[in-house]
């Protein structure tokens, strides 16, 4: 297959545009800039210009392909809403281009779930006006093409998408820690995130492209929930600084944007998701992967710019 993919250059992607080459696939990788233009040629793949503002150039690289992973998005969290908007307007765009061809169009979003605390699950909804609702309307917007032709599919993927490389949630709240001289978790600890490994979140995304059935919504999740304070404490340890615990109302001041995530439960399930599509992450877990040193042998200076923004609400 010709496959175009959007965010070629960006964290999952990038490890999607590896797999697909590597499996003989063609790949056209969208780029907004002289760097990721040179980062897509370096991958093998074959440039494509434009960005999610873009939507002739969407539409053109849809046109020229015989599928699309839509992996791009724009992580403004000062601006949630219009960030969910654009993508919307982004699927739009891919989905109008593919009408009619029975290609596929696989769109990552984040993972949902029905109530605080509940663990999430493919079939999860998010109440409307809840955080996750802006990108669940993305999830219904990529949907509705299948009554129109499309081969549509969405996987949703965790707050932690870790690995060797990560610029991440993770290494933010390593950077927070160096900064602030703490390691700390909200409250006891004992809310959850949902974890799955980057090279696991590709392959289910070239799986999807190859199977998923039209309409279909797949949790690209490897670990159900890992506590929090484990994480916290990893950090302490690998950093040598004390871990604490700080009320879940002071989590904002201390995590900035990252606060309101790191004080929630966010467990969530993938178990339909492995059954339907064979799907079954062999990458190490997120502790595993933290344990393993290679997010504390060297912080790039974009992370500790990262993070200063983080946590300093100010900013």
């Amino acid at each position: 297959m010709r496959v175009f993919v959007t965010g070629a250059t960006g964290w999952i992607g990038s490890a999607v545009v590896r797999e697909l080459l590597d499996g003989g696939h063609q790949v056209l990788g969208l780029a907004r800039s002289d760097e990721g233009a040179a980062a897509v040629k370096a991958a093998g793949a074959d440039v494509h210009r434009g960005d999610l503002n873009d939507l002739d150039s969407l539409r053109s690289g849809a046109i020229a392909s015989d599928g699309v992973i839509h992996t791009a998005y724009n992580h403004a969290f000062t601006d949630y809403a219009a960030a969910a908007a654009l993508d919307r307007q982004a699927i739009g765009a891919l989905g109008e281009a593919l009408a009619g061809s029975d290609r596929p169009l696989i769109v990552t979003e984040g993972l949902q779930r029905s109530a605080p605390g509940q663990v999430g699950t493919e079939d999860s909804v998010p109440p409307p006006g809840s955080f996750g609702y802006p990108r669940f309307e993305s999830e219904e917007a990529a949907v509705s093409f299948v009554e129109r032709g499309v081969r549509a599919a969405v996987v949703r993927f965790p707050t932690s998408v870790h690995g060797r490389g990560d610029h991440g949630f993770a290494s933010i709240l390593i950077n927070i820690a160096r900064t602030k001289g703490v390691s700390a978790y909200p409250g006891d600890g004992s809310n959850r995130w949902a974890a799955v490994h980057r090279l696991d979140a590709a392959h289910l995304l070239c799986l999807a492209l190859q199977s998923a059935p039209a309409a279909a919504r797949l949790n690209g999740v490897a670990e159900e929930g890992v506590p929090v304070r484990q994480i916290a404490e990893v950090i302490g340890r690998h950093l040598d600084v004390p871990v604490i615990s700080i009320s879940p109302e002071k989590a904002a001041e201390h995590f900035g944007f990252l606060g309101i995530l790191f004080a929630q439960d966010l467990p969530a399930s993938s178990a339909k998701t492995q059954k339907s599509m064979g799907w079954h992450p062999t990458q190490p877990a997120l502790i595993e992967d933290l344990n393993e040193g290679h997010y504390f042998d060297n912080v790039p200076e974009r992370n500790a710019r990262i993070a200063a923004s983080a946590w300093n609400p100010s900013r």
